[in-house]
């Protein structure tokens, strides 16, 4: 959506159901976009000149009718959505990665105040801060949604808090608060600020800890751990394995014992189900209807219906945690689902209908979804493909080719942010006696953490001038050599097999 606000250009990525820019949709389809968009910046700091004094920051806005025809007025509007306490966390990623991909550090060194001032009020105010457990609370939702469960005492979705609010710990509110932390980190790191960057890290690792404590059930984590005592009927809550999950991998506080177990509950739901993909929303869903809307039936939106947003989570994961077949499949099952038609819906009923007006509990479904389709090319930039960029415009990256899993022996990859120029690419290939890759970038520090066939000993590794130190790893059944180098221009790496 392009925008006139204040007379100032506004550019952001909307939702698929509703002519507006959300900072959860926005961030999230960031991961895609930040490769060919060449605004990344606009819309992250309107948020930041809207923020509130106490340092809340908006879910959305639109100069457009939403609700149309009843809603026809073109005024701009600003929502906050009581019951969210993600919308902060959210914010901090949507600046990180402008960041990264721009590399303007004193564009980014301007939103500072801000960004500290989202995380304070997340961390303190009463209605997003559990001072007990010291962890962010909110009210009764299906994982990050946005309206709570009000035992039917509200007549439809229930977005605001009142004095009838059942309280409690989601764990996605907390592992995306312990990515942003981290991130923050790691910006102070880069801008020279020490005592800030050991200050937000020191608070992520805490964070982390507490969150595994409290959500963990040993299998997975837990959906929703309550404060405030609630039952219901029908609901067998030490079950019910929400969408926030996979993205608790990716944002790095699980480890790995944690993932595969998490993975592998994945893996077995989607044998035992009827679902044609295990990409659930939540499984077992809520009771038709419960949270105040006849439409929120079992297997429909949030409740149950299947979201490709959730596999792009899920193929990341897999790939990362030793289930590189499992991660190929996911990729080729949304290949295969978006070329029947070339569209890709928000979400999908589990027999593979799309969702559609009708169905929605939203003003709109359209078939060209950015939060979904972002996921699915970032569980195959970062999880077949490999190239992830830990700093900014690909200083610092990981190259983790995983083609041998996907049956490729010869590859060309390039991965650039169109905004800064700023680029690595890589050309791969396998033989039986070992790789080649060719690497092209300026100059790069590069961690290649290469998967190896079945049963293959590296004898060497060689580049530039010489030999290259390296260790061999083993995640689940999966075994990678490991190695790092700097890349100046360009690099010719050649790995021999025994």
């Amino acid at each position: 959506m392009d925008m006139v606000i204040d007379g100032q250009d506004v550019r952001g990525y909307r939702s698929p159901d509703a002519p507006s820019v959300w900072i959860r949709d926005h961030s999230d389809m960031m991961r895609g976009v930040r490769f060919f968009e060449r605004d990344l910046t606009s819309a992250v700091t309107h948020f930041a000149e809207t923020q509130a004094a106490n340092g809340r920051i908006f879910d959305y806005f639109t100069n457009r009718p939403e609700k149309i025809p009843c809603e026809r007025e073109n005024w701009t509007k600003y929502v906050r959505v009581p019951v969210e306490a993600d919308v902060e966390y959210r914010f901090v990623k949507g600046a990180f990665l402008a960041w990264q991909a721009t590399g303007d550090d004193a564009w980014i060194a301007s939103l500072l105040p801000s960004l500290e001032k989202a995380l304070a009020y997340s961390f303190s105010h009463p209605w997003r801060w559990d001072s007990e457990r010291q962890l962010v609370k909110r009210a009764y939702t299906i994982d990050s949604w946005d309206f709570a469960y009000t035992a039917g005492q509200h007549d439809w979705l229930q977005f605001q808090i009142d004095e009838n609010t059942f309280w409690g710990i989601l764990h996605g509110d907390n592992s995306g608060y312990y990515e942003a932390c981290s991130k923050l980190s790691l910006i102070y790191s880069h801008l020279g600020n020490a005592e800030r960057a050991g200050y937000w890290r020191q608070f992520a690792e805490g964070l982390k800890q507490r969150l595994n404590d409290v959500c963990w059930n040993g299998r997975f984590y837990t959906h929703f751990v309550k404060s405030t005592p609630v039952t219901i009927a029908g609901v067998d809550e030490s079950e019910q394995l929400s969408f926030s999950n996979p993205m608790n991998i990716n944002r790095g506080v699980s480890n790995q014992k944690q993932a595969a177990s998490i993975l592998r509950e994945y893996r077995k739901r989607g044998a035992s189900t009827k679902a044609f993909v295990e990409w659930f929303s939540i499984d077992p869903p809520f009771p038709d209807g419960v949270f105040g809307d006849e439409k929120l039936v079992g297997g429909a939106y949030c409740n149950g219906g299947i979201m490709p947003l959730v596999g792009g989570e899920l193929a990341r994961a897999y790939f990362h945690h030793g289930f590189e077949s499992e991660g190929v499949e996911t990729l080729l099952k949304y290949y295969s689902l978006i070329s029947k038609s070339n569209e890709t819906f928000l979400w999908y009923f589990p027999d593979g209908r799309p969702s559609s007006l009708d169905s929605s509990t939203s003003p709109e479904a359209m078939p060209t979804d950015g939060w979904g389709s972002s996921a699915m090319l970032y569980g195959f930039l970062e999880g077949l493909a490999g190239v992830q960029d830990n700093s900014k415009l690909l200083k610092n990256v990981s190259l983790c080719p995983r083609w041998h899993a996907a049956g490729v022996t010869e590859a060309e990859v390039r991965v650039g942010y169109e905004i800064s120029g700023a680029s690595v690419a890589y050309s791969y290939r396998e033989t039986a006696s070992g790789f080649s890759i060719s690497v092209e970038a300026g100059q790069t520090q590069a961690r290649v953490h290469l998967l190896l066939p079945k049963d293959a000993k590296v004898q060497s590794v060689a580049g530039g001038k010489g030999g290259i130190a390296f260790t061999e790893s083993q995640v689940e059944q999966s075994c990678y050599v490991d190695f790092a180098t700097e890349v100046v221009d360009g690099i010719e790496l050649s790995i021999s097999f025994r």
